[in-house]
């Protein structure tokens, strides 16, 4: 298999973590007396690392190499998974929720980085669109899974197992991906050159930009499918085919990701796949939660689509965020910030939308808080437009290379 396959792989398993929570917080419920909110802060708390620290360790990853980078935060996955399952309380399990987010930000910055220095550059559009994919195929197999060995095994045996899964990746990973792929460390002296890509980063507009609109689309993204099988559980639905319509829900986004890619690759202009992206989020989260007489089955047709169609965002995003990036040497830094957002996002959109609903005695209202995020996603999209335009003259980078044939440049 391709290396750069490898390394997508490698972000897949990484964000199962991310994903193995959702069917597993009923028995969390029951067997660590959680309420509503507690659950929503344990679905987010592992975006806490990337929230706190994501551009601090994008801007590192030069220095310690995007292979390095993924190994460290596999083994941190694993590990951490693997006291997770013994945890007899929900603040331990808090706790290595978090220690799970740093591993799983170690291994998410560097894929990116690593994937360009992998691929040909006229395939990076493509390679990122798959990229792109990770976490909703994730989600989807942790939702298939979850259930079924929470069923037979219990939740414990759920996180000992992606524990020993993890450790399975980190060993195929660092066999497949040679250590050259982590190129020429940065120099002891590099302390200035550090700083100097921060302030590179966070003094442009378009990082920004970029960041903030992956909070709005992550937010109300994790918020949906996150709390899905407790809605189809509260519903009357088995545990099983909860997780089995979540997971459908969750696979579709890879609609989104895939056809990105390979609409920026035919010329197809970024932000008009922003637009797109928001417009539907919005629009068919209120046809799935507004308290009307709609019929199940188009309610869960337009959560398929929320999923579905706003998977053009994250692959769109990840292709901007190279375009954006200030330098060559502030790619990283870029991809962290926008990380940090994304996380950032994570961790507010679950608790927000549990916070309607305890207020609301229901999950009626939740169109209004995806849609808040929705609104100010496309106003973001519209101030992207116009910095494009006016600041970020086309830089000749792979992937990023400003020909006819590239989405980033045709804004």
């Amino acid at each position: 298999m391709h290396p750069a396959f490898v390394a997508i792989l490698a972000g897949v398993c990484a964000a199962l973590h991310v994903g193995k929570l959702p069917p597993a917080i009923t028995a969390l419920q029951a067997a660590l007396g959680l309420g509503l909110m507690q659950a929503g802060f344990l679905l987010s708390m592992v975006q806490a690392a990337g929230m706190t620290a994501g551009v601090a360790f994008g801007a590192l990853a030069d220095g310690l190499g995007p292979r390095r980078s993924m190994l460290i935060g596999l083994t941190v996955l694993a590990l951490a998974s693997a006291l997770g399952g013994a945890a007899d309380n929900a603040t331990a399990l808090m706790v290595l929720r978090a220690t799970e987010g740093f591993g799983f930000l170690l291994v998410v910055l560097a894929a990116p980085a690593l994937v360009r220095r992998l691929v040909a550059p006229e395939r990076l559009n493509k390679m990122l669109g798959l990229w792109g994919a990770y976490m909703p195929l994730a989600t989807a197999l942790a939702l298939l899974t979850g259930p079924w060995v929470i069923a037979l095994a219990g939740w414990r045996a759920w996180w000992w197992g992606l524990a020993g899964l993890t450790a399975a990746m980190a060993f195929w990973f660092g066999t497949a991906v040679g250590v050259e792929s982590d190129g020429r460390a940065v120099p002891a002296d590099g302390a200035p050159r550090l700083g100097a890509r921060l302030r590179a980063t966070l003094a442009a507009p378009g990082p920004w930009l970029v960041a903030m609109a992956f909070a709005m689309y992550s937010g109300q993204w994790l918020a949906v499918i996150g709390f899905l099988p407790t809605i189809y559980a509260q519903a009357g639905l088995p545990g099983t085919l909860a997780g089995a319509l979540t997971a459908v829900v969750a696979a579709a986004n890879m609609i989104g990701n895939i056809g990105a890619g390979r609409m920026l690759h035919r010329g197809a202009q970024p932000t008009r796949l922003l637009t797109t992206g928001f417009v539907m989020m919005g629009l068919t989260a209120f046809v799935a939660f507004v308290g009307l007489p709609i019929p199940a089955g188009a309610r869960y047709a337009a959560v398929l689509a929320f999923s579905a169609i706003g998977g053009l965002i994250p692959a769109t995003l990840f292709v901007l965020a190279l375009r954006v990036a200030p330098n060559e040497g502030s790619i990283s830094a870029t991809v962290g910030w926008v990380q940090q957002w994304s996380a950032f996002g994570q961790f507010a959109g679950p608790p927000l939308v549990a916070w309607v609903a305890v207020r609301t005695g229901g999950w009626q209202y939740t169109w209004l808080a995806t849609g808040a995020c929705a609104l100010v996603g496309l106003a973001l999209t519209a101030a992207l437009v116009v910095r494009i335009a006016a600041d970020m003259p086309a830089r000749s980078r792979p992937g990023v290379n400003p020909s006819p044939d590239r989405g980033p440049a045709n804004h």
